[in-house]
């Protein structure tokens, strides 16, 4: 007989009643607030107060400085208000010509524009917002290769108070996306590096943030491309042959996100697109490799008023000038000097190495764009150099965590002082070719500097409180030259082409050339004062459109490099009958066109692109325009308007100007010249 044996359920284990509960999991909030549960809880406050004291900065009085560039803020309008012109980056809303880049630092703008109508505030902002946002991910991309907070936030507070960086964050240039894109590349590169199962993904984001970049600002964007191969090429814990393909796959990411713009723009019939601005064959790849290819690195830029050679001595000293110094080298000597003690410290770590990662990479950057910067012979603005304050930032900040934690070694202390000495002595050099801005302060940054440095040198016969006041003090040495030249740069206001950071320091260009626009001449029809600065000897002070004083060109009826100011009585005439014409006038030269436009925010056509010295429209295609009744009014003077033998570009402007003066008559209202079109030939 089987028995069957039945076992009692085994009872469910009480809880303790004295035991205690298992800690609730922390809220999103908190973790936002308290950042990796092994940082010190001050960073994450830190880096949150970073960036909201770089958006205060950024943010500030921003609409002071009204259209800015008006050359893109009319295209930012016209974008706004049709979307071929949105897609092509045109000057008018009729699409009658493009901007002379690829147009998709417009179109963050226009969509604001689009969504909350036209305002200074509408267009800068989000440029401003991608200055916090590239102060953000410089933290986090130096974070991931020093793996220390605080030099991280160094970095990113370097970065946030370069002068030119502060420049071009508050204004609408294209460096701003450019800028934000390119330090995302270099994030996307870093994290492929560490993370090889998911490195072809990273690879490819990089490899399309460069892509955009190009849609940005053209082949700038490639000089960051050498060092992103480089340092994957040596850091990445693959195979040689796997590291080669990984690259392809990046290189093909790069040319789908830039190449299918440029693809589109190439088949689409020339008849139904806007002329390509800057290009004398009204073609796109023309003018990606000539007047903003390589006519920038060798000088011919056919249609360039510069004429080739006229923009500054070139030479390994460029960026030390007085013209552009003070927007970014306050920090680079000390860049330099870190990122050859980094790499002398860490020569017997592995090839994957974080920090050797970032030491090559950034410094590939810093030295391939500033050598590019030094020696390009062709158009080169001092706003340019934005593209090496990232680099400058990261090195700096990797440069000090490696110092740190070698801070044992007599190399790593004495290394210390002489970047703290030499940076204080940099900033010296530069706040004196300022000669009224503040000018005790270059005194007491080079005596606290050289101070911080010789006490560092005796940290270990400091009580601890001491080594904090002189670590405190040698970081304010640095920081409060460029610090004050950024909070300068944010309280003023910016107009026109060639913006410049910080204070005057007498070594400005005065207009392209070099200072020697009065030696070129004027073309027929511009009037003394039309440009920047310096044109046949006369000099205006120009004003943003709320009437504060700014540093850019000339104002009037508007000129090569600053933008018109229209009047409601020159407004009233365009606008009268407007739904009757296509362009409610026509200008020479961009600059002339816009300001016209963006009082009216109707389309102003721009006879010869930004320097008037394109071939669109040619007389004939005005000629019929006129006659078929498209075109309203003639605007006078602006612009270079081609010709002279100096740039080779179209004389078509000068050819239309000609024919309107001989066949039309001419009136002037608020001191500006327009000729009515609309009753024919006379």
């Amino acid at each position: 007989m089987t028995q069957t044996t039945i076992s009692a359920p085994t009872p469910t284990p009480r809880r303790d009643a004295t035991a205690p509960a298992a800690p609730p999991a922390p809220s999103r909030a908190h973790r936002l607030w308290r950042g990796r549960e092994d940082d010190s809880p001050l960073v994450r406050p830190a880096l949150l107060g970073l960036l909201l004291a770089t958006a205060l900065l950024y943010l500030w009085g921003l609409g002071a400085s009204g259209w800015a560039n008006s050359f893109y803020a009319a295209a930012v309008q016209a974008g706004s208000e049709s979307w071929k012109a949105f897609f092509f980056g045109s000057s008018d809303a009729a699409s009658s010509i493009t901007v002379d880049k690829t147009p998709m630092s417009l179109w963050p703008m226009s969509l604001s524009v689009r969504l909350f109508g036209l305002s200074s505030w509408a267009m800068l902002v989000p440029q401003a917002l991608m200055g916090v946002a590239s102060v953000g991910l410089l933290y986090a991309t130096v974070r991931r290769t020093t793996q220390n907070a605080w030099a991280s936030l160094l970095a990113g507070a370097a970065l946030a108070l370069t002068p030119v960086a502060v420049l071009m964050f508050r204004f609408n240039n294209p460096d701003a996306l450019l800028t934000l894109l390119l330090i995302g590349s270099v994030y996307a590169t870093i994290r492929a590096i560490e993370n090889p199962a998911r490195a072809v993904r990273w690879l490819a984001l990089g490899g399309a943030l460069v892509g955009f970049a190009f849609l940005t600002k053209m082949l700038q964007a490639f000089l960051v491309l050498p060092p992103l191969a480089l340092v994957y090429l040596i850091a990445a814990r693959v195979g040689v042959v796997t590291r080669l393909k990984h690259l392809l796959v990046a290189f093909g990411a790069m040319i789908l996100a830039g190449g299918w713009w440029i693809a589109i723009v190439e088949l689409w019939p020339a008849s139904s697109r806007p002329y390509i601005g800057g290009s004398q064959d009204n073609s796109i790849l023309e003018l990606t490799l000539g007047y903003n290819g390589l006519g920038r690195l060798n000088g011919n830029e056919t249609g360039s008023v510069g004429g080739g050679g006229g923009w500054g001595e070139t030479g390994i000293l460029r960026l030390f000038t007085s013209e552009i110094g003070g927007q970014v080298v306050w920090l680079l000597p000390a860049a330099l000097v870190l990122l050859g003690l980094g790499l002398w410290f860490r020569k017997g770590a592995g090839r994957s190495d974080r920090q050797l990662t970032g030491l090559v990479v950034w410094g590939g950057w810093l030295l391939v764009t500033g050598l590019t910067f030094s020696f390009m012979a062709g158009i080169f603005h001092a706003y340019y150099t934005v593209a090496l304050a990232p680099a400058i930032a990261a090195l700096v900040g990797i440069g000090a965590s490696i110092l740190w934690e070698r801070r044992e070694s007599p190399v790593a202390t004495l290394g210390a002082a002489f970047v703290i000495a030499m940076t204080s002595v940099m900033s010296f050099v530069l706040l004196d070719r300022a000669t009224d801005f503040v000018p005790w302060l270059k005194y007491v940054v080079v005596a606290a500097g050289t101070a911080a440095a010789f006490l560092l040198v005796l940290h270990r016969l400091l009580p601890r409180r001491a080594v904090i006041a002189v670590i405190a003090t040698s970081l304010a040495a640095v920081l409060v030259g460029p610090a004050a030249y950024a909070v300068d740069t944010a309280s003023t206001a910016h107009t026109g082409s060639i913006p410049s950071a910080g204070p005057s320091t007498g070594g400005g260009m005065g207009g392209p050339g070099g200072g020697r626009m009065g030696g070129m001449g004027r073309p027929p029809g511009m009037t003394q004062g039309q440009g920047q600065g310096q044109t046949g000897g006369q000099t205006q002070t120009p004003t943003a459109p709320n009437g504060t004083p700014s540093r850019g060109g000339g104002g009037g009826a508007g000129g090569l490099l600053n933008g018109s100011e229209s009047t409601a009585e020159i407004n009233a005439l365009l606008e009268t009958d407007a739904d009757s014409y296509t362009w409610v006038a026509a200008a020479v030269g961009s600059n002339t066109a816009a300001g016209y436009q963006l009082a009216t925010e109707l389309p102003v056509m721009a006879i010869g692109g930004f320097n008037g010295s394109d071939p669109s429209p040619t007389l004939a295609e005005f000629e019929q325009r006129v006659a078929d009744g498209e075109i309203h009014y003639f605007i006078g003077g602006g612009g270079f308007g081609g010709g002279g033998g100096q740039t080779g570009g179209s004389s078509s402007s000068s050819d239309i100007a000609t024919w309107v003066a001989d066949n039309f008559t001419a009136q002037t209202v608020d001191g500006v010249t327009l000729y009515d079109l609309s009753g024919g030939v006379q």
